[in-house]
């Protein structure tokens, strides 16, 4: 990959980030819950489930930080752009539309025929890999 693309998804991932982190402020002064929403039982149940939504919301967003991290260090080790099963070049085009991936099409579709066809295909994507296999 050149340079230039380089620099670009460098600053792509830098103002992602940034934005994220910004917008984690205002989230975390969301999740403080006023006594005066909870007056029956609705109103417990209402502001139960925004709190839960919010919650979800923030566990993708770090989870999104943290790949948004792991592809500028990737970039800094030179590996961004590199496929992590074959090693072969992914897709300008691939990145393009899915900056932090890691793999490229062609092992990106084996991934999910195997994923289609073994019980790791039903597990929740969103615990990570390393809490999927801990409690496995």
């Amino acid at each position: 990959m050149n340079k230039e693309n380089l620099k670009k998804f460098k600053r792509v991932f830098e103002a992602q980030k940034r934005s994220l982190l910004f917008s984690d402020q205002i989230v975390r002064e969301d999740f403080s819950v006023n006594t005066d929403d909870r007056f029956d039982e609705l109103d417990q149940a209402t502001t139960d489930i925004e709190q839960s939504m919010r919650m979800r919301l923030r566990n993708r967003e770090t989870l999104y930080i943290k790949k948004l991290e792991e592809a500028l260090a990737r970039i800094e080790e030179g590996t961004f752009g590199d496929c992590d099963e074959c090693g072969e070049d992914i897709e300008l085009r691939r990145l393009e539309a899915r900056p932090t991936t890691t793999l490229c099409i062609s092992c990106k579709e084996d991934q999910e025929r195997k994923e289609i066809l073994t019980a790791a295909g039903r597990k929740s994507k969103s615990m990570g890999d390393s809490f999927s296999r801990k409690f496995a």
